[in-house]
């Protein structure tokens, strides 16, 4: 059974008896699972509606669209926040569940993974929520060799599920996957480059601490990530 971290706290701070319950109470603290820890702050997130008239026209988003290499570590705002999920792979026709990307026979096999400090969110676009998938920071997993780029405030992390493509030849899936993630990986670009933010698409990352920490199928496919940060001064 696990107690909640305040009533632990609680209960070690109070005056020990003797200095050896006090080492039996410290040490029951560090075999805590920290990620069970927080795990019970980790709570799903009601973003905003999308202001659909935010943002350079699409012709200045294209002169403006560039990879960046530097990432500030200011927290993006509820509203950019919400904007960016919903250019990536929202629904802009609700009456059919369609998205802003398309994809092969509207498979919608690309999930968004938002990935921030606190931990790892998959974003809902039918309720257009973010889903608590894993607590803890991840970004290292995420900015693999470029850890510069850890401390961008969050990643879009593409994930092409290959079971979604119901018919077609199994060697073509993996190509029409790509070329979704592709996709909505260009919507990211240009919402970012109409707004002010600042991104770069990647493929590099720990493919193999990511697909276990977020307890992917063998159907999901880690394709790109984006780091998502306000330009430097």
């Amino acid at each position: 059974m696990f107690f909640p971290l305040s009533h632990l706290i609680l209960h070690y701070n109070q005056k020990p008896k003797n200095q050896s319950m006090k080492k039996n109470g410290f040490l029951l603290l560090l075999f805590i699972p920290v990620t069970l820890l927080q795990a019970q702050e980790l709570q799903p997130v009601t973003l905003k509606q999308p202001d659909k008239t935010s943002g350079a026209t699409i012709m200045q988003a294209f002169e403006n669209r560039a990879s960046v290499l530097e990432f500030t570590e200011e927290e993006i705002s509820p509203d950019d926040l919400s904007g960016l999920l919903w250019a990536a792979n929202g629904i802009n026709r609700p009456g059919t569940g369609k998205r802003t990307a398309p994809s092969a026979m509207n498979s919608q096999d690309i999930d968004v993974y938002a990935v921030t400090k606190e931990g790892v969110y998959l974003y809902d676009a039918a309720t257009h929520t973010l889903q608590p998938v894993v607590a803890g920071d991840l970004r290292t997993f995420v900015a693999n060799r470029q850890a510069n780029f850890a401390k961008a405030p969050l990643f879009l992390v593409l994930v092409s599920d290959l079971s979604r493509f119901t018919r077609g030849d199994e060697s073509q899936k993996p190509v029409w996957g790509a070329c979704d993630a592709g996709i909505v990986s260009q919507n990211i670009s240009l919402y970012c480059a109409g707004t002010g933010l600042a991104t770069r698409p990647r493929a590099s990352m720990n493919q193999e601490k990511l697909r276990e920490a977020l307890k992917l199928k063998e159907s999901q496919i880690l394709i790109l990530n984006h780091p998502v940060a306000y330009p430097a001064k």
